[in-house]
């Protein structure tokens, strides 16, 4: 808490960056954008007003080699709209990506949306479990996969488009479509279809503030209005700009942030389709990378590892981190082994279309350590949790955000809605406060989801999976902190009286079912799991219990 002698002092400062002491508001600093007011402008369209059409690099996959310019770009998302149309996909369809990182994924979703389809994506190391569930709440009736991913979709009765170069188009399973058949369409015979900014443009699924995983929906004018927010940081003096994304494309940060913003700036997106160490490092000196967008674990490996002074990293203008928070030391670490770059951290959700918040460099970097003010037309607040009252800088409380980049909706969930969106405001469950320059400091989580190298992991999900176990009677998840991954799911669970249940069975059955990331590090057993009066886990007692016996 600020000393109160020196409130006064600070406010005056704060109202100087944007907070008004009326009603407790932080106001962007940055100059205002402007989205197409014609309501049948959508991102396709914006597109075609703002990006190129010529000869200039677009897209390059580093393993496969394949590239498109942005001429190149355009005539292939139409040709793909035109091979949807041809498949029965029409306005309003919901279309499954469940693909890595490659140069045909932002063809897709163009593709997609340019016939007025919905785009939904997968992680590709989700089950086949997890991935029916997401498949029946969206409602999609089509799937493009890649055939290492098909025998996941295979049985799920819905048309399945295979991507994968020519080569791999030979022995397509009976029933699916080969991508080869979508290019050979008519670029020209493209349906017209009337496409409004307030229809969905995505639905992205994610833990969101209240546990279960829910599909959030982003409009057209949702990711209109993330492009322009981002539009106003691009660094002017870099012409060539070159963006490498290995952050995965399913995600927002990397589909929204990283890949679809950057056709507008516009630059080359360098796509790896997984993460590897000596894949990055060579990539970013063979295609002399110029921006590198990444989450914490990678900082940590470039702050670290001795790998990295074996290549030229000379081109590198800009790092930016985000999905997790990414603490000072490391910061401070990074940029002294590459001092001549900038490092910006920014701080979004799923829920707002990936950005509410990016460092602007400052000379002395004493942005370092802070995940950055608002971006153009957000505004924020931070409110006392029990009296919702708005805070002064400095006071820590929830982050509430409002912003034309905010979700319409959880699909299909009026109530996991009503309670993120309170009065045209959002509240992130994350707590925070603000310094007096504006600056966002990102301090712990209210809720309860574990964040795993980036990854939000629910412990509710994996509770109710432990409770499907016939030897487990209860069963509490809760976060275990650590260096590389940031926080570790690990469970407390009451076994079936009797019962000769172990740790590995325990952490073996849970693996079967979910995605890797998702997975249980440890399992201890205990004879209850504590709960309020209410019926409440006190996930409290059992973190510092975690945290108690892993220092042992």
């Amino acid at each position: 808490m600020i000393n109160p002698g020196a409130k006064m002092d600070v406010i005056k400062t704060a109202e100087a960056h944007g907070y008004s002491r009326e009603d407790g508001i932080w106001r962007s600093q940055r100059p205002s954008i402007s989205i197409p007011e014609e309501e049948t402008v959508d991102t396709v369209g914006m597109y075609y007003r703002m990006a190129p059409d010529d000869d200039r690099l677009a897209l390059v996959d580093v393993v496969s080699k394949e590239e498109l310019t942005y001429k190149e770009f355009k005539i292939k998302f139409r040709t793909v709209a035109s091979g949807l149309h041809e498949l029965g996909v029409r306005k309003g369809d919901v279309v499954m990506i469940l693909s890595p990182n490659s140069v045909w994924f932002p063809v897709i979703i163009f593709g997609c949306w340019l016939v007025g389809a919905t785009v939904t994506t997968v992680n590709p190391v989700n089950t086949s479990y997890e991935i029916e569930k997401q498949l029946k709440d969206s409602g999609a009736r089509l799937i493009f996969t890649v055939p290492e991913q098909y025998t996941k979709v295979q049985n799920f009765g819905k048309p399945v488009v295979l991507i994968g170069g020519t080569e791999q188009q030979h022995n397509v399973p009976k029933g699916a479509t080969p991508f080869t058949k979508l290019l050979s369409a008519d670029p020209r015979r493209v349906p017209e279809v009337t496409r409004r900014q307030s229809e969905i443009a995505a639905l992205l699924y994610s833990s969101g503030t209240t546990g279960m995983s829910k599909g959030v929906v982003l409009t057209h004018r949702n990711i209109m209005a993330v492009i322009l927010q981002l539009l106003y940081d691009a660094p002017p003096e870099v012409r060539d700009r070159r963006y490498m994304v290995m952050l995965p494309m399913y995600h927002v940060y990397g589909l929204a942030v990283v890949s679809i913003a950057q056709f507008f700036r516009p630059g080359a997106l360098i796509i790896m389709p997984r993460f590897d160490t000596q894949l990055l490092l060579s990539s970013i000196e063979k295609y002399k990378i110029t921006d590198l967008p990444v989450v914490p674990p990678i900082i940590i490996m470039l702050a670290k590892s001795k790998e990295v002074d074996r290549y030229d990293m000379s081109s590198l203008v800009e790092i930016t981190t985000g999905a997790a928070p990414c603490g000072l030391e490391l910061t401070m670490e990074l940029h002294r082994r590459l001092p001549n770059v900038r490092i910006r951290q920014g701080f979004g959700m799923t829920e707002t279309s990936g950005i509410v918040g990016v460092n602007v460099s400052r000379p002395d970097n004493s942005h370092f350590g802070s995940t950055g003010t608002l971006v153009s037309n957000m505004e924020a607040k931070i409110i006392d949790v029990t009296t919702g009252k708005a805070l002064p800088p400095y006071d820590q409380g929830e982050i509430c955000v409002r912003g034309p980049n905010v979700m319409r909706e959880y699909l299909n969930n009026p109530q996991a809605t009503a309670s993120t969106i309170k009065e045209g405001w959002l509240h992130t469950g994350d707590l925070g406060y603000y310094d007096e320059t504006g600056q966002l400091h990102v301090v712990d989580r209210l809720k309860e989801l574990i964040k795993y190298k980036g990854f939000q992991v629910a412990p509710a999900e994996l509770e109710a999976l432990l409770l499907t176990h016939s030897k487990i009677l209860d069963a509490a998840v809760v976060p275990l902190p650590d260096e590389k991954a940031g926080e570790l799911p690990v469970a407390y669970v009451v076994k079936v009286a009797n019962s000769k249940l172990t740790e590995q069975e325990v952490i073996a059955f849970a693996a079967e079912k979910v995605s890797p990331y998702k997975r249980l590090h440890k399992v201890t057993f205990i004879d209850a799991i504590p709960k309020s009066p209410s019926g409440k886990i006190l996930r409290r007692e059992l973190t510092l219990l975690a945290k108690a016996k892993a220092k042992l």
